[in-house]
């Protein structure tokens, strides 16, 4: 409903631009013109975490992901009208933006998407009730509808964690540390003793950002401690880090 209330209100203009958007596109909040401004990811990169290489030696950026933790892929460089898309997203109130971001993602290839689950990465309840919604979980059911994938909530935070943004790779490892678990019994999602039928599938979490992908990981780790065989992950943007090696 408050989407549909949203397209009714605001004008057929592209969000990042202003320019008109014809009655066919009159959905979107994104332009073609702007959409093909958004720089992709592209290899070479880290087979596993998809970080540009590094000039010497492995990569450290993933040398300590959980085992079933086996790829993460980006679909753009998080910058300019991307990184005001996101924004938009995440700060601006524009849940509907989502689909304009997943039809960037459509693309990115993870191991066992013709089986998989689509798995949000979930929000404090904090910034859930400040924001109204779970951009991630936004994004998920918005790709998921692309993908033609089921979206599953088998995750949750245990507490709130402070922002990520200004924090060092090393705060933000210890920033996210035990902050997600699998949903209990009460939710629906875990029987005590008895293994959730999800886990025997491909997962695929999803995410806006990635950045050292210290969220992701933590994630993972929740759905690899509960018995997960396979975890990858996608994020719409991911930022420019300097290189961990």
């Amino acid at each position: 409903m408050r989407e549909a209330v949203e397209q009714l209100l605001l004008p057929a203009e592209c969000l990042l631009c202003r320019a008109l958007l014809s009655f066919r596109d009159s959905a979107r909040l994104v332009c073609d013109v702007c959409r093909h401004r958004w720089r992709p990811v592209r290899a070479p990169w880290c087979p596993r975490c998809g970080q540009p290489e590094p000039l010497f030696g492995g990569c450290r950026l993933c040398a300590e992901w959980p085992a079933a933790f086996g790829r993460a892929r980006s679909a753009v460089w998080l910058d300019g009208g991307a990184r005001d898309a996101v924004h938009a997203l995440k700060y601006g109130g524009l849940p509907r933006i989502a689909t304009d971001l997943a039809a960037a993602m459509v693309g990115l290839d993870v191991p066992g998407l013709d089986s998989g689950l689509l798995i949000p990465v979930p929000l404090g309840r904090a910034r859930l009730r400040t924001r109204g919604y779970n951009q991630s979980e936004r994004l998920a059911r918005a790709l998921g509808r692309r993908w033609g994938r089921p979206v599953v909530d088998l995750l949750v935070r245990t507490r709130d964690t402070a922002a990520q943004t200004a924090l060092t790779p090393e705060a933000r490892l210890a920033n996210v540390a035990g902050a997600f678990e699998m949903r209990n019994a009460e939710c629906g999602m875990r029987n005590e003793g008895r293994p959730n039928s999800a886990l025997g599938r491909p997962l695929v979490l999803v995410d806006d950002v990635f950045t050292t992908g210290a969220t992701l990981a933590e994630a993972a780790r929740a759905l690899d401690q509960a018995g997960a065989c396979t975890v990858s992950a996608v994020t719409f943007g991911r930022a420019v880090v300097p290189d961990f090696t």
